[in-house]
């Protein structure tokens, strides 16, 4: 590794401190600012636009989009502390337009599943927040402080996770759901759909987050129907989707709700006892 003249990047666009520690093997785009006792390893790929605030370490092989914000003492890149992982060389893909905030640990893949952790673009990944290897993220999330995900986690667009919570590994998180704050989750959140407490449970649709992406009338009240049927009628989950399928067929959003329930490896959470219907 090598110092990095902080003149001679600003001449090509780049704002790099020179007490940063940049391996030469790295690439750096245009407009790219690296803050001090900032480390970034061999085979990373940063960008044009990124901000990396001192005291960040990122490792490779990783591939960071553009115009991403790293702060301070996060670790982007590092390897699993999985005992089945053995050094292999496994990678972590990130988009555009992430906000990776102080403290927050994201771990490449291992080949013992896709050999990458992909993360989408227009996250915000709070302070101390954890994504393990393999982990795949995917557009407009939020993780509060403190959220954890464990290895080989799914979570969809739109998602919002309170702080503390935690997934277990191999669970999906799906699209436009909320998991509340200290929430554990052990079994697949179906899409729209919120959860709580540990084991966390259904407590009814994310009625805030489709508020605030002005859903339709129309469509929150078909997935209000859709919820119902199962989670209130007493079907099994297979024949509450088989009643939702004419449903679904009218309502894309129908369609991604019941989707992820037929595609459910690990069932999905079931009510929590006295919640009401939504």
């Amino acid at each position: 590794m090598r110092f990095r003249s902080a003149v001679r990047a600003a001449e090509s666009g780049r704002l790099i401190d020179p007490r940063a520690i940049i391996d030469p093997s790295a690439v750096i785009g245009a407009d790219v600012e690296v803050g001090p006792w900032t480390m970034i390893g061999p085979d990373v790929t940063i960008g044009d636009g990124c901000r990396i605030e001192p005291h960040a370490i990122i490792k490779g092989p990783t591939i960071l989009g553009r115009r991403n914000h790293v702060f301070q003492f996060a670790t982007v890149g590092e390897d699993t502390p999985a005992l089945a992982y053995r050094g292999e060389p496994t990678t972590l893909i990130m988009g555009d337009d992430n906000v990776i905030r102080e403290g927050v640990t994201i771990h490449r893949g291992m080949l013992q599943d896709r050999g990458a952790t992909v993360i989408g673009s227009n996250n915000l990944f709070m302070a101390y927040v954890h994504i393990g290897h393999d982990c795949v993220v995917g557009d407009d999330v939020i993780m509060a402080n403190n959220a954890s995900l464990a290895g080989h986690v799914s979570v969809g667009d739109h998602a919002n996770i309170g702080g503390y919570a935690g997934v277990l590994q191999f669970r999906t998180v799906g699209a436009f759901t909320h998991v509340a704050a200290f929430a554990y989750v052990r079994k697949d959140v179906p899409a729209y759909v919120t959860a709580e407490g540990n084991p966390a449970g259904a407590v009814g649709l994310n009625v805030e987050g489709m508020r605030r992406r002005a859903v339709p009338k129309a469509v929150s009240v078909a997935l209000d129907r859709a919820y119902k049927t199962v989670y209130r009628a007493g079907l099994t989950a297979k024949e509450a989707c088989d009643a939702l399928d004419e449903e679904a067929n009218r309502h894309p959003e129908v369609r991604m709700f019941v989707d992820a329930i037929r595609s459910s490896e690990h069932g999905i959470i079931r009510p929590r006892r006295g919640s009401p219907a939504t």
